[in-house]
């Protein structure tokens, strides 16, 4: 039995080797850009396709499905966050931009005379948004008319898509990386303006004892309480005020006694410390290697020192009254726990003491974990870390998406409904928003969300591929270079105007809306290019809120596409 009979006659053989040759030609680069995971599996599973290699059963809609609650999961907390306060411009700005892609590529359809598919496809691939290629099939499917055509259009999906996917990604590149910065002033103005901005959002704390950075890593270290003001004993409480008053956060955790080596692992307030103790002290690094010879020296301490410390996110809920970190550390219950980072919308900001603590905030804590579940529930909602996806959830999740897009209402003959993916898409955002304001039930480490989203889409897509891989070549021949040409149109002109109404109308700052046009046009290959030619991650405070609006509003728009295109 030859090679190609083998996958014939197991055609799951053909999506894996379609999936591992195409992450493999996706890891290629040229100059620093390369094809895109995604599109190299489409390219793989084409040729692939040409051995004639039937993938039937419902292996395409159960991973695109996958796919696509994970996404809504993985956005949904900060979509419905951004609805509200600071994110709502940037919301708003997303609306745009998607509008302005819509109406783009309906005006391209209209003008080279695109059918559904061809219009989809081409959509998708100019906008590099992915996901739209199985949202727009599934509502072909769902047309009326003959059989026949409503297939050539769902071929011409891939075939368009494969077209416009590369110059979709080279030209936001180039735009967001060079044309952007020269509309707003020139590289060398917007630099000194994302560096100044930088600045202000993290200044560094140097010797200025009234600020420090939570950021670094907390540390436990075991000393000898033995010098120049411990002749007498003294209490915790005590030793801990004398830190405070040095402007120093550091806590005693453990005690072993001088005289019989016995181990006080409850520390309280009253406790003694006697000369001669071994102590461990708890604080920021940059704290604990400070001056420390009133106190007295440092020893190994490896047995005292055997704590099991635990390490949670904790979300800030909107009945937290805490407002800045220092009134955060100066309540009772963050004794002895640390902030090792702290989130806004994905985004690592620089916990000064004067740093505002906001509703949807993540605090990464370190500590033990009696004072950590203490401190959490005092802030919000602690996340557990897990290594368990709770599948109940997932599955339950997925089913609820598809009953609610199976609801339809009519307009004109044309039944109209989110459809499976649409469903499971918003049934993924409800249910991601919920998980982020409880996150008791409903856990999907980020680790599996990475292989669930990955391997979801890109099973789908290396079917699609295997699937339309001997007709693709007809396809190519029919829609020649115009869809090209449609592409380019659709991915320069909302980009282009996105820049100047986000600079003129929005009046971001320019880093900012070069990051908003990346996170509303879905290239993180843009917002690198961004990043790389201001040498700034400011870029990334734009980027977060308007892919998440994006990420769901373009898999919408995209349906509308094809409704409005039949």
């Amino acid at each position: 039995m030859g090679f190609a009979e083998i996958l014939r006659h197991t055609p799951a053989l053909a999506v894996f080797l379609t999936i591992g040759l195409g992450f493999l030609l996706g890891k290629l680069k040229i100059k620093g850009i390369s094809l895109g995971t995604v599109t190299s599996v489409l390219i793989i599973g084409v040729l692939v396709g040409q051995m004639d290699i039937n993938v039937d059963g419902p292996l395409k809609s159960v991973s695109f499905l996958l796919f696509l609650f994970c996404i809504g999961y993985s956005v949904g907390p900060q979509f419905f966050r951004s609805l509200r306060g600071d994110g709502l411009r940037q919301v708003l700005f997303a609306v745009v931009v998607c509008v302005l892609i819509l109406a783009t590529s309906l005006g391209v359809a209209y003008w080279f005379g695109l059918n559904p598919g061809q219009a989809a496809g081409m959509m998708a691939g100019a906008s590099t948004a992915s996901p739209v290629v199985g949202a727009a099939e599934d509502t072909i499917n769902s047309l009326p008319g003959d059989a026949s055509a409503i297939k050539d259009m769902v071929d011409a999906i891939p075939v368009c898509y494969a077209m416009t996917y590369v110059f979709g990604t080279l030209g936001a590149v180039w735009l967001l990386g060079y044309v952007g910065p020269a509309l707003m002033g020139g590289i060398d103005k917007v630099k000194a303006m994302t560096h100044e901005l930088e600045k202000s959002m993290s200044p560094a704390s140097g010797n200025d004892p009234a600020s420090f950075n939570a950021c670094r890593p907390v540390a436990f270290r075991a000393f000898v309480a033995d010098g120049s003001r411990m002749k007498q004993p003294q209490s915790v409480a005590d030793i801990e005020k004398e830190f405070e008053r040095l402007d120093r956060r550091i806590t005693v955790e453990r005690i072993q006694r001088f005289e019989n080596s016995e181990k006080i692992n409850s520390v309280t307030p009253d406790t003694m410390i006697n000369p001669g103790d071994i102590v461990v002290l708890a604080g920021r690094r940059e704290m604990i290697v400070a001056d420390n010879d009133w106190f007295g020296h440092e020893v190994p301490g490896v047995e005292l020192l055997n704590i099991k410390l635990h390490d949670v996110d904790v979300t800030v809920s909107k009945n937290c009254k805490i407002k800045t970190i220092r009134e955060l550390f100066d309540q009772e219950w963050m004794e002895g726990v640390d902030i090792k980072s702290l989130k806004r919308n994905e985004i690592p900001l620089n916990p000064m003491e004067v740093t505002e603590i906001k509703s949807g905030d993540i605090l990464e804590l370190v500590g033990v974990k009696k004072k950590l579940d203490k401190a959490a529930k005092e802030i919000g909602y602690a996340d557990p870390a897990t290594l368990a996806t709770d599948f109940v959830f997932v599955g339950l999740g997925i089913l609820l998406g598809g009953l609610l897009g199976a609801l339809a209402f009519k307009i004109g003959n044309i039944s109209v409904s989110l459809g499976a993916s649409g469903g499971a898409l918003v049934s993924g955002l409800v249910l991601g928003w919920l998980r982020a304001k409880h996150p008791t039930y409903g856990a999907i480490p980020k680790a599996s969300l990475w292989v669930f989203n990955n391997l979801g889409l890109n099973m789908y897509i290396a079917v699609i591929g295997i699937a339309s891989g001997p007709s693709f070549v007809n396809s190519f021949a029919q829609v020649g270079p115009k869809i090209f040409i449609a592409g380019i149109i659709v991915t320069l002109v909302p980009m282009f105007l996105a820049i100047i109404i986000g600079h003129k109308l929005f009046k971001f700052h320019p880093a900012v809306t070069l990051g908003c046009c990346a996170g509303a046009r879905k290239t993180t290959a843009g917002l690198g290019a961004v990043q790389e030619r201001l040498g700034s991650t400011v870029p990334a405070l734009g980027y977060t809120i308007t892919y998440a609006v994006s990420n769901t509003l373009l898999i919408i728009f995209g349906i509308v596409l094809v409704l409005i295109t039949a």
